[in-house]
């Protein structure tokens, strides 16, 4: 019989989680591993919340494990090491995102790609190695392996880090892998959320011009004149879309919900690129022979590993790239997570985990 989640490990921690597929969540207490030789403790101070966390809490993947603490976007200060660990000391900056395990001797773990390891260990609601489940940031504390461990630059706010640990590398390393990354590039940008806004940010300082493509016309000027977009379509204005057609060199789609994908293909010019990394509930059409016709690529990305992981947080704080955020208590998170669902937040709620949770919550 599985111990209470309060009693499997030594250290105790406090958080909030979901107990069903109700998506509610409420506070709970578990309790986290000792450090060992080559962990790091840290207190968590913030959370982003991610819109896999909406998906997870609701168990519309059909993989998740309750009780559910979420969160992978987590930034904090480091509180212990171990014996052997070699990259952070008591008092850094440090983050972990949506991985803190893989098998380490694979090919992908060899290429730094940990993010495809067939064996990696997800942050939360996951089987650790020791059989236990995984709990996510919406806690007080952390421990990771130092090597899913994030250091995070001294000009970057930790408010401001968090959701670059999953929305930043998300979009960043598309970008760079499919060598979306060059000047002169005209890129599209589908869907205008947590995503979106970094995959807009990102694309500019990578020297490209972007397009946005929403459905929402009253996203135009927040776009253009804040976020820095060259153009904006609206993807409901068949005009405008056709006089797009074959003008983009690559696309970030970012949505997670049902959404026709021919429109989208027709913008990209012969040899274009379609990068997927929204995860909608139900499969997507796909038209091939706007394939064919054009020699196009539709491809899918999942995060980074951590070298990458940590290449881009550093290239974030050296371009001054942060994230449109709302900070909030952690009492406050039903409410956020009703408003994530009716895209309701410009651009990402992060959690003040450091100020509000506290063990009375």
């Amino acid at each position: 019989m599985a111990r209470e989640p309060e009693l499997e490990h030594p250290r105790k921690a406090f958080g909030w989680a979901a107990r069903d597929t109700s998506g509610i969540l409420s506070p709970f207490k578990f309790s986290r591993r000792e450090t060992g030789e080559k962990d790091v403790a840290f207190k968590v101070l913030y959370c982003g919340i991610c819109h896999s966390d909406l998906h997870m809490v609701k168990n519309e993947w059909a993989v998740s494990t309750y009780p559910l603490v979420p969160g992978h976007e987590i930034a904090g200060i480091v509180t212990d090491v171990g014996s052997k660990v070699q990259k952070f000391k008591v008092g850094d900056k440090v983050g972990v995102g949506c991985l803190v395990g893989s098998c380490r001797s694979c090919q992908s773990c060899d290429d730094n790609l940990e993010n495809y390891c067939s064996n990696s260990v997800l942050t939360y609601s996951a089987k650790n190695i020791d059989g236990t489940i995984t709990y996510g940031g919406y806690s007080d504390t952390m421990v990771a392996d130092e090597h899913f461990v994030i250091s995070i630059p001294d000009n970057m706010p930790l408010d401001a880090a968090a959701p670059l640990l999953c929305a930043g590398i998300t979009v960043y390393s598309p970008l760079r892998y499919f060598g979306l990354d060059k000047p002169g590039l005209h890129i599209g940008v589908v869907g205008l959320g947590g995503l979106g806004h970094m995959a807009v940010k990102f694309a500019k300082a990578f020297g490209a011009k972007v397009t946005v493509i929403s459905t929402t016309p009253n996203k135009k000027e927040e776009a253009i004149k804040h976020l820095g977009a060259d153009l904006f379509l609206i993807s409901r204005d068949p005009d405008q879309m056709q006089a797009a057609v074959g003008t983009l060199d690559g696309i970030i789609d970012t949505v997670s919900a049902f959404h026709p994908l021919l429109p989208v293909i027709s913008l990209l010019k012969s040899h274009g690129k379609l990068i997927m990394v929204g995860a909608p509930e139900q499969p997507l059409e796909l038209p091939v022979f706007p394939l064919l016709l054009g020699r196009k690529l539709i491809a899918g990305s999942n995060i980074g590993g951590l070298k990458e992981t940590q290449e881009m947080i550093d290239f974030a704080a050296k371009h001054n790239i942060k994230p449109e955020i709302e900070v909030i208590p952690v009492d406050y998170v039903n409410t956020a997570m009703e408003r994530l669902l009716k895209a309701d937040v410009k651009y990402r709620f992060v959690i003040d985990i450091g100020n509000t949770l506290k063990p009375s919550s």
